[in-house]
């Protein structure tokens, strides 16, 4: 099953014990690789470690992902403020150092120092910082399942465009076959009358096994069953990487790198204008696949 690399989800709950208003927000854009940003309040930084894990416990494994998590406290219990007093000498001598420099009103108070958060620490017991993790989770979990159910969705749509045009590659290639087969059928007997057109006006006598020795030597340079064969093979190699249910976007892009030599091999035999030219629609066809797999996760 295919999953799209883009998606979006939104929850928002009160936390167990009703003192925060939690809100939870993810979504994702195309990546090669997984790219995973997480934005909080300053005093719940200490959560985003255990975000990250659980998004790649939930089987997110690529793309752009942007997670937002909003907490506003409706009741304030268990937490104590803490001045850390060797950031704030530091921050003061360098506001003095700042007046004297440049000769500035000294207008350097508790309220405006105070405005430089660093120089406080959040203190908040051990069961409190477990019990925070809990009540994101139960949020980010909602969050979670709207955006994977997106990806999915997403990813079905793309599964079903993709098997559209492999079955219009698959019709391509029959009709190809067709044609070679006649190709290589038809060229001793062409071979023949060219020759017979060429010598007219000579007595010379044609030497049929000669015809049939470079008829054999065209068939086997322009026979292109094997690259056929090979092309078939990998659009059921495809089938089995699609209905598996871990990513298959890089698989599918190396599986396309393989189709896309099998027909410039065809293409490169081909002696055929209309050959040539079906070669030319599979081509396109397998670009329009290459370009919705890279939405692929």
């Amino acid at each position: 099953m295919l999953k799209s690399m883009t998606g979006f989800g939104r929850a928002r709950q009160r936390s167990a014990a009703g003192d925060k208003d939690i809100t939870a927000e993810i979504k994702s854009v195309n990546s090669r690789y997984l790219d995973c940003t997480v934005k909080l309040p300053r005093m719940y930084s200490f959560l985003e470690d255990r975000i990250k894990e659980y998004l790649a416990q939930r089987g997110v494994s690529r793309g752009k992902i942007e997670i937002y998590i909003g907490i506003d406290v409706v009741e304030q219990t268990g937490l104590s403020i803490a001045l850390d007093a060797a950031v704030a000498e530091s921050y003061i001598a360098a506001l003095h150092e700042l007046r004297d420099k440049f000769d500035l009103r000294d207008d350097i108070s508790v309220m405006r120092v105070a405005q430089y958060r660093d120089i406080f620490t959040v203190v908040k017991p051990e069961d409190d910082m477990e019990k925070d993790w809990q009540d994101v989770k139960n949020v980010l979990s909602e969050a979670l399942d709207m955006f994977l159910d997106a990806r999915e969705r997403e990813g079905a749509n793309l599964e079903a465009d993709i098997m559209k045009k492999v079955g219009i590659i698959k019709e391509y290639a029959g009709r190809i076959k067709v044609l070679s087969e006649a190709e290589i059928a038809g060229y001793s007997t062409k071979l023949e009358e060219k020759i017979r057109k060429f010598l007219d006006d000579f007595d010379v006598e044609i030497a049929q096994q000669r015809i049939l020795t470079e008829a054999a030597i065209f068939a086997d340079k322009a026979a292109i069953d094997e690259e056929l064969v090979r092309l078939d093979s990998h659009f059921e190699a495809m089938n089995g990487i699609i209905e598996k249910p871990e990513p298959a976007g890089r698989k599918l892009d190396f599986l396309l790198q393989e189709m896309n030599r099998e027909t410039n091999t065809i293409g490169s035999k081909a002696g055929n204008a209309e050959i040539a030219h079906l070669v030319v629609d599979i081509k396109s066809e397998l670009e329009k696949i290459r370009e919705q797999i890279q939405n692929i996760e």
